[in-house]
């Protein structure tokens, strides 16, 4: 994804290019130190990303925000990069649309979070809109993932895998891949039945602990990605089997 960098203080903006450029599905196309600059930029380059940051030279930064929602191509997706901690900012901020507020000064980690829920966010907007309509349900899956940085202590790259090995054992995944091969050899039987995966069939499949793959994939329900139902066999306690939402 194209990203634009729009930030005043050089220094800043270096660190901030420079975190970007640690992201492998992010590069940085251009930066801006105004306003101006900003829009004429985004028109240009069209990016898909912008950093935006609040205080410019030549006026808010928020003002530039509701401006460039004016111009002409698919919407933008805008992380304000500020050091602005007001309330009356963020409330400015979360109207104009923004999908992350990330307050300065913040660690390359704390962006990559956000890229990342910004691309999961994307990808399941892209998958949502080859369905004739979405149900209320779905409306709310989509809208609280866009808000949803990967927590603490869990790899976004790793989510993706897990996420990639549910949808591929359920036959709706179009990843490839070792990542693929592995959950279609754990797997695919039970998800052509529609049984899911457990948490082992999935750890074997991206290559994790079972105590992990379950930390992922209760995630992945808590947030409405996946669904989970016990799967009753003989003795002993019954078998939780994940499936995608």
């Amino acid at each position: 994804m194209r990203v634009l960098v729009v930030e005043d203080d050089p220094v800043v903006a270096e660190l901030h290019r420079g975190y970007v450029a640690t992201h492998p599905r992010f590069v940085v196309v251009g930066s801006a130190v105004t306003g101006t600059e900003a829009l004429r930029l985004a028109a240009t380059l069209r990016p898909d990303v912008v950093l935006l940051d609040v205080h410019l030279p030549d006026g808010d930064g928020l003002d530039v925000l509701t401006r460039l929602r004016t111009l002409p191509g698919p919407p933008l997706d805008v992380l304000a990069t500020t050091a602005a901690r007001e309330a009356d900012a963020v409330r400015r901020a979360m109207a104009g649309g923004v999908v992350h507020y990330l307050v300065k000064p913040f660690t390359a980690a704390a962006l990559r979070d956000r890229l990342d829920a910004t691309w999961a966010a994307r990808e399941a907007l892209r998958r949502a809109g080859e369905a004739p309509a979405l149900d209320q349900e779905q409306v709310d899956r989509l809208l609280a993932r866009a808000a949803q940085p990967t927590p603490k202590g869990l790899s976004a790259r790793s989510l993706e895998l897990v996420e990639q090995a549910l949808r591929e054992a359920a036959g709706a995944g179009t990843g490839t891949g070792r990542e693929g091969a592995a959950a279609g050899r754990g797997g695919a039987e039970a998800g052509r039945h529609g049984l899911g995966l457990s948490a082992s069939e999935v750890a074997a499949a991206v290559g994790m602990s079972r105590v992990s793959a379950r930390r992922y994939l209760e995630h992945l329900v808590t947030t409405g990605r996946a669904r989970v139902a016990p799967r009753y066999g003989g003795t002993g306690r019954p078998e939780n089997r994940y499936r995608p939402a």
